[in-house]
């Protein structure tokens, strides 16, 4: 597949969201893509949610552990936002100011999914908890990777070998059905900023449609604003 040819960014960066079920792809897809757009002499960060900066790593451990169900859903949702406005002001911000492209394994869409679709918070909670972590922060492309239940957690367990199951890995297989259809309707909730990408193929082949939607949807926008 032949490269568009990319202006140096001006201005802020661009950020660039991962989301998906278990064993979706995510990490995969987003270090083949980072490769490609530091072909191109773009900057690029990848980082990741829960974690991404030393105190929402301290977060990720809390929640991944199972600490977070122990407590219930609302106290889940309160830890994610702790997390994410760490990682926020440590690291995604300034990176997109100094016109560094973020590429993010997860991001406000997982708390929507997994705490809210099937943890039941109450939507009041969530947005109030993404005004005071991310503000007017969205991203400028979010990737939801999608593909069957069964072949996800067949490649999450693969993944991990003989290690025990984290937090999400480990719930049954009707909640992560359940999850397919909570990023699904992400996706079609908001067709701007979302592109919802069959992720059941080899994995050049799904990056080739996450870099195909990448050029049209940003690429595309970003060298027609460019200055000449």
């Amino acid at each position: 597949m032949s490269e568009i040819a990319v202006k140096p960014p001006s201005g802020r960066g661009r950020f660039i969201t991962f989301e998906g079920g278990e064993g979706s792809g995510k990490s995969t897809q987003i270090k083949k893509l980072a490769d490609r757009l530091n072909a191109t002499k773009l900057r690029t960060i990848v980082t990741r949610e829960p974690g991404g900066s030393p105190g929402a790593e301290i977060m990720r451990h809390l929640v991944l552990s199972g600490m977070g169900k122990l407590l219930g859903p609302d106290a889940e949702t309160l830890l994610f936002a702790a997390a994410r406005d760490d990682h926020v002001r440590t690291v995604i911000q300034p990176a997109l100011n100094q016109g560094t492209w973020v590429l993010c394994d997860r991001f406000s869409d997982s708390t929507r999914a997994y705490q809210g679709s099937l943890g039941s918070v109450p939507a009041g909670i969530i947005n109030a908890m993404q005004r005071v972590t991310i503000g007017d922060l969205k991203p400028d492309l979010t990737i939801i990777l999608d593909l069957p239940v069964e072949i996800g957690l067949q490649r999450a367990a693969t993944r991990r070998g003989g290690a025990t199951p984290d937090r999400f890995e480990g719930e049954n297989l009707q909640f992560h059905r359940n999850l397919r259809e909570a990023y699904r309707k992400i996706a079609a909730d908001d067709p701007e900023r979302c592109v919802l990408i069959d992720a059941n193929a080899d994995p050049d082949t799904v990056a080739g449609r996450v870099w195909t939607a990448l050029r049209d949807r940003v690429l595309a926008r970003t060298n027609s604003a460019a200055p000449a």
